[in-house]
């Protein structure tokens, strides 16, 4: 198994003296606009524009652009926090940036597709989606080093990620087959599937993995699969496209939002229920990120170029930031908790 930590300029898309030139004209971009960062920025993935934008937090106004790969979907952090990987699915490779200003750090290259991304809460596996490769490839890593356990054909769109808390078992949406694979990790090797319904996304895990819950895009609805009997059990109404998760932090509850309906809806983790829709949303709203207080909760507009800003408080939108074309991961570097992949 090879170490996939370095510089590889004798594969992929780094053969030719020109692609060399590109990623050391990108490279000396980045390391420019890092020497003018500002500390503790918003760091917000413009997939269609191949940037990332550092938004100050406290005066909610960008404070830089910083060019990435092309078509940057995802980030993550690293388990130690010393970096964030920005997955760059088109340029089959994986920009680490700092965390707290965005300043460039290093490349990897020959990551394939990796349009998700996220380490196993044991922090022995790192698990990459191939959304346009129809692939999971799953490595072992060592708290330093990342080195190929499988590639793992997946069909059809395999999108968003959810680990068990134990880490035995990842959890795969299948967009365009409409399904749920169980992976597991030990063994690498896909344990069932089950029909969820209409492009599912967005996967999460409620307290002590009783359920799964799965964003269905391609309708109006959060399925709450039984992962264990492999049964949807309940069906909770929440707006069209429900697409992705993010949680509150107390314990209970859990944003989604509805692509579609432009709107974020909490759902009850225990009751199962949504508890409220948070509407007058610009179109598309896609990841969502919390503020350390806990009291706003930003989230990328796919299809407005923008960022907004909600007051949990009320349930309202209260700012609205222009970024670049189809802004959709986002990161605080004093984020609350979490312990799922980000975005989808």
């Amino acid at each position: 198994m090879r170490n996939i930590f370095r510089f590889s300029r004798s594969s992929g898309s780094f053969r030719t003296t020109a692609a060399r030139a590109v990623l050391a004209a990108v490279t000396a971009a980045v390391s420019l606009t890092a020497t003018t960062a500002f500390a503790n920025n918003v760091i917000v993935l413009n997939s269609a524009e191949a940037t990332l934008s550092l938004i100050d937090e406290n005066t909610r106004q960008v404070v830089g652009t910083v060019p990435t790969g092309k078509e940057p979907h995802h980030l993550m952090p690293t388990p130690d926090a010393s970096s964030l990987i920005v997955a760059n699915s088109v340029s089959n490779n994986l920009m680490f940036v700092d965390p707290k200003t965005g300043a460039f750090q290093r490349w990897v290259q020959d990551i394939e597709d990796p349009y998700q991304i996220g380490f196993s809460p044991d922090k022995k596996w790192f698990v990459s989606t191939g959304l346009r490769l129809d692939r999971l490839d799953i490595y072992r890593f060592d708290g330093k080093n990342l080195a190929i356990a499988k590639r793992l054909p997946l069909a059809t769109m395999p999108s968003h990620i959810a680990f068990t808390n134990d880490s035995t078992t990842a959890f795969i949406s299948l967009q365009v087959s409409g399904e749920i694979a169980a992976i597991d990790l030990a063994t690498q090797t896909v344990k069932w599937k089950m029909k969820v319904g209409k492009v599912p996304a967005g996967v999460w895990l409620t307290p002590g993995d009783k359920f799964l819950l799965v964003g269905m895009t391609g309708a109006d609805y959060v399925a709450v699969v039984d992962w264990r009997s492999q049964k949807i059990v309940k069906t909770i109404t929440t707006g069209k496209g429900a697409h992705n998760f993010r949680s509150l932090v107390d314990g209970k509850h859990v944003a989604v939002s509805n692509r579609v309906a432009n709107t974020i809806s909490i759902i009850d983790e225990d009751s199962l229920t949504n508890v409220g829709d948070i509407t007058g949303l610009l179109p598309g709203p896609d990841d969502m990120e919390l503020s350390a207080d806990k009291k706003y909760l930003w989230v990328t507009f796919r299809f407005a170029k923008h960022v907004g800003v909600i007051d949990l408080a009320n349930r309202k939108l209260i700012e609205t930031i222009k970024v670049g074309r189809s802004p959709h991961g986002i990161y605080f570097f004093n984020r609350a908790p979490v312990t799922a992949p980000n975005g989808a």
